[in-house]
């Protein structure tokens, strides 16, 4: 670090210095007053009533405290800001934050965020958000029920709307909204869960050791001594404590360099993302058991085993509106695999997800943490911004798995005019052995995670039986207040608040350095010693945390992948069935024969619109790709067309979805009887073929294989003489005049 000094003049060294030492005086007086205004910003939000960080007003619509079964939830509407302008005719978004240790707010607060870039959209949106404080007895079904009326509210608000609502469930939310969306699939739109961990166990080797934690702690027994600790109240500040420690080089260092070294610009973001982070919460007892035992722990979301109080079951196969996963390589607290394996947990291939009704989209960020997955400003002008945009697109996707791709719009773009924003969004076909790609884990790693799942059963009744009667003896509401005051996170906020007297002299201290500022130089030397140490002491810790990983996953492996341990549990150590999997129904298999036959004997059945649907389909599928230019060209044939508005958009949507399994299940029988479907008249049939190769080619070129099916559909029109290239193909809104009597 000291060749940076080298060869420097004296009297320039010392100027250096002297430049560098007043501005790192006058940075450390301002970092103390942010410290200081972070510390009051903590505790008038901890005093606040009902304290969130969202960016927009908002009306309260349904008070959850007020229901039969009372929970500390709100449903709120969004109130637009002015120049935003909302179409009440399309679907309302509803934007559910996650109660994992910080208040609500998250998804709207500022501009580039999940609400932001919906209502720019022109959607209705509404928020669901919480109280500090749990009410008394409220579980996670009671939760769930009270947001499964929060949702029947907002579909009564909007009787006009094309569409159930979008909802979005932000890291432990998007469980929760999966978990509601098995209970009552009626109440959904698209699903969004961002950041969500569903497949518990799941990862790679040598990377994201969070999901060993719950094993090394000897199972959930600490997680009821924590609550029992707490007089029935879980402290949500041990989360957050969580997140940090995935990140000692950001908690312990980065965070606060990164504040002190552009003191002069980083000030307002950074407080402003310390008041969601410093918003701790608390959650009952009962809750944060049945979290850990049920999910972290034990699994049983993706196998089907976990159960509502009358018994029924929680299977995710019976969710019928699609599914959007977004997950990122860059989050270590929900990786890809925790994101997505529970695809793999569910189905044995994408045959059964097409049989199931169901449509899933997964996105795949290359880099941004999970935090980003939700404030990130550049995610939400992307990703948000187009699962917003073409929502609509996504909800008539047919049945299958598809992996969202975005391409940005430039000059070398066809049609252009049908691209709403920056980036063109792509659904591309995708099978399960994409996501077996990403990596997962082998039997032995299933066999070791459900010795810890077994193990934890027994400490956590050995707990209960021998040490929790001593524990809630003990400990009374004022002792459980009290620690949780003394907790380190709190500590760390209100050591620097207004009850600390020596912090008295900051704020005029800060004031007088403001209006004598004196920066040094960027090209100062010192400067870039300073950024060398920096850059020191976060490898330092981040070599620790590495080191510490590797330790917590062998020591894992060693202690629960152990032979004789398994077989201790009752897990044969030799067995290459999965220890949880969901099981399959023989109910669901006669229904999907009840209904393929029903769609057999309708193959003949209909007209120009679904001769069309099944035409443009069977051409499609030769792309393995959906692009939104294709359904914006249909939904501007769909505006400009008087009868064909009559079609709303849900059952656009059921005839997709049949069409596309009758060519599954026949595609010869589907494609001869596409003739039958079509007008006598030659020139209707003529506007319909161009109509249907408008929307093909906004897309852009046909491939030969696409190109080829074309020819096909036009000798199946009757028209021979038409294909591609024989003229150019008009925009399928130029077209839309010339369909009139055929759709």
């Amino acid at each position: 670090m000291m060749s940076e000094l080298s060869g420097i003049p004296t009297a320039q060294m010392l100027s250096d210095a002297y430049s560098y030492t007043l501005d790192a005086w006058q940075r450390s007086i301002l970092f103390l007053d942010v410290m200081r205004q972070r510390g009051e910003q903590y505790e008038q939000h901890a005093a606040a009533q009902a304290p969130h960080v969202l960016d927009y007003d908002a009306e309260l619509v349904c008070d959850g405290r007020e229901l039969p079964r009372p929970v500390n939830y709100g449903l709120v509407r969004i109130i637009p800001p002015e120049g935003v302008t909302i179409d009440l005719s399309k679907r309302p978004f509803v934007v559910v934050d996650p109660r994992a240790g910080h208040g609500p707010g998250i998804g709207g607060f500022k501009a580039d965020s999940e609400i932001g870039v919906a209502m720019k959209a022109g959607h209705p949106c509404y928020f669901i958000g919480f109280l500090p404080e749990p009410m008394p007895g409220q579980t996670i079904e009671d939760i769930a029920r009270a947001e499964a009326v929060f949702l029947e509210k907002v579909i009564e608000r909007h009787p006009d709307a094309d569409g159930k609502p979008c909802v979005i469930g932000n890291c432990q939310a998007g469980w929760a909204m999966m978990m509601l969306a098995a209970m009552r699939p009626e109440l959904f739109g698209p699903v969004i869960i961002a950041g969500s961990p569903l497949s518990y166990w799941a990862g790679v080797h040598g990377q994201y050791p969070m999901r060993y934690s719950g094993g090394l702690l000897g199972g959930s027994w600490l997680t009821a001594l924590t609550g029992d600790l707490g007089a029935g109240k879980f402290d949500g500040a041990w989360l957050v404590q969580n997140f940090e420690n995935q990140n000692p080089a950001n908690t312990l260092w980065t965070k606060q360099y990164n504040l002190y070294s552009k003191i002069d610009t980083e000030a307002e973001r950074y407080l402003g993302f310390e008041r969601w982070w410093g918003g701790h919460v608390t959650l009952n007892a009962e809750e944060m058991q049945f979290i850990v035992d049920e999910l972290f722990i034990g699994n049983r979301l993706a196998s089907g085993e976990v159960r509502t109080s009358d018994g029924t079951a929680i299977d995710l196969r019976t969710i019928r509106s699609p599914i959007v996963v977004f997950c990122s390589k860059g989050d270590n607290i929900t990786p890809p695999q925790q994101a997505l394996d529970w695809i793999l947990d569910l189905y044995d291939s994408v045959d059964e997800i097409r049989s199931l009704g169901q449509t899933i989209v997964y996105v795949v960020h290359e880099k941004i943490g999970h935090l980003g997955i939700f404030v990130s400003a550049g995610v939400a002008r992307k990703e948000h911004d187009e699962f917003a945009s073409n929502i609509d697109l996504i909800d008539v996707l047919p049945p299958g798995l598809y992996e969202a791709v975005f391409e940005p719009t430039g000059e070398a773009v066809e049609h252009p005019e049908l691209v709403t924003g920056e980036w063109i969004m792509r659904c591309e076909v995708r099978t399960l052995d994409d996501i077996r790609a990403l990596g997962g884990n082998d039997m032995e790693d299933e066999r070791s995670f459900e010795a810890a799942a077994r193990l934890s059963e027994i400490n956590l009744s050995l707990y209960r039986a021998f040490v929790q009667p001593a524990v809630k003896a003990a400990v009374n509401p004022p002792m459980a207040e009290a620690m949780r005051r003394l907790h380190p996170l709190r500590l760390s906020y209100e050591w620097f608040g207004s009850s600390n007297p020596f912090m008295a002299w900051i704020a005029s201290a800060a004031e007088h350095v403001r209006d004598d500022r004196h920066q040094a130089t960027p090209d100062n030397p010192f400067i870039a010693v300073q950024e060398q140490m920096s850059t020191r002491i976060v490898e330092a810790l981040e070599g620790w945390r590495k080191m510490t990983e590797t330790m917590a996953e062998e020591t894992f492996r060693i202690a629960y992948g152990a032979p004789a341990l398994q077989a201790a549990l009752g897990i044969d150590p030799t067995s290459d069935t999965p220890p949880r999997k969901a099981p399959k129904s023989l109910l669901t298999k006669t229904l999907i024969e009840a209904k393929t036959d029903a769609l057999r004997a309708r193959i003949a059945q209909g007209g120009t619109v679904e001769g069309l649907v099944r035409a443009l389909l069977y051409v499609g599928l030769a792309r393995g790709a959906v692009d939104e230019r294709g359904f914006e060209a249909i939904r501007r044939v769909r505006r400009a067309h008087g009868d064909a508005t009559r079609l709303k958009l849900a059952d656009f949507k059921m005839l997709v979805r049949e069409q596309y399994d009758m060519l599954l299940m026949d595609e010869a029988a589907a494609l001869a009887a596409i003739r039958k479907l079509l007008p006598d008249d030659r020139d209707q049939r003529r506007a319909a073929f161009d109509a249907l190769r408008g929307v093909l080619e906004s897309s852009g070129t046909l491939g030969e294989a696409a190109a080829g099916r074309l020819r096909r559909v036009a000798e199946l029109f009757d028209l021979e003489d038409s294909s591609p290239g024989d003229a150019p193909a008009p925009v399928a809104v130029r077209s839309a005049h010339r369909t009139r009597s055929a759709s």
